[in-house]
């Protein structure tokens, strides 16, 4: 039996999911974004405790990379590199856009093209676009959304869009062929592509992995 952690704190909830083969059997999640940090660590122990397990027990360590929050993703980077890192156990890295697609392929079957996105504040989101198949169509990116946004897409065949950074699309976004519907896309979906990746042996190095930003990372600097 494979036992993977799996930590997402890329967006505004966050979550741990104790999964066995793929199959959750501990669950935690947050609503709380500024408080991941804090948040973090006493729900990983209780998920164990409350499973059965100890932190040996674990196979590995899945994380959402990014794109996402600059703290969070911060935030669950360091867990996992530090649990796997005491524990001697690989860490498995993955697009946080890839699981919103994955959860999506599971909810909407009948979709035929996906587009994920999370909020990236004003009119900017992280998007990709996923057919029903295969690698995304158009990779994980910044962009700043108007009328004319995935108009290259929408002219021809029918596209999904939810996540976070959806609901301001609707204004501007329309359409026979737009759509919003609102897919769950917890971690407990992290916990089946990690698993899948750890059959692979998709791992990712320990010291060198970093979040992935998909834009450059900037800060406000008090004067």
């Amino acid at each position: 039996m494979a036992l993977i952690l799996n930590i997402d704190t890329a967006t505004e909830t966050a979550g741990v999911c104790l999964a066995a083969d793929g199959k959750p059997i501990g669950l935690a999640e947050s609503q709380d974004q500024r408080n991941h940090s804090s948040w973090l660590h006493p729900a990983i122990a209780r998920l164990l405790a409350e499973s059965g397990h100890r932190p040996g027990d674990l196979q590995a360590v899945a994380v959402t990379a990014g794109p996402g929050s600059y703290t969070g993703l911060r935030v669950g980077m360091a867990a996992a590199k530090g649990l796997c890192y005491a524990l001697g156990i690989p860490m498995i890295a993955e697009n946080t856009l890839d699981v919103m697609a994955a959860a999506a392929r599971e909810q909407l079957p009948d979709a035929d093209l996906l587009c994920p996105m999370i909020d990236a504040r004003r009119m900017e989101v992280f998007a990709a676009v996923y057919a029903k198949d295969g690698p995304p169509l158009l990779p994980a990116t910044a962009l700043i959304i108007d009328a004319n946004s995935f108009s290259e897409f929408l002219s021809v065949r029918p596209m999904s869009f939810f996540g976070s950074g959806s609901d301001k699309c609707k204004q501007l976004i329309s359409g026979p062929h737009a759509f919003f519907p609102n897919p769950e896309c917890g971690v407990r979906y992290l916990g089946k592509l990690s698993f899948l990746r750890y059959l692979q042996h998709g791992f990712t190095g320990v010291v060198y992995s970093e979040p992935v930003y998909t834009k450059e990372f900037y800060t406000h600097t008090k004067k």
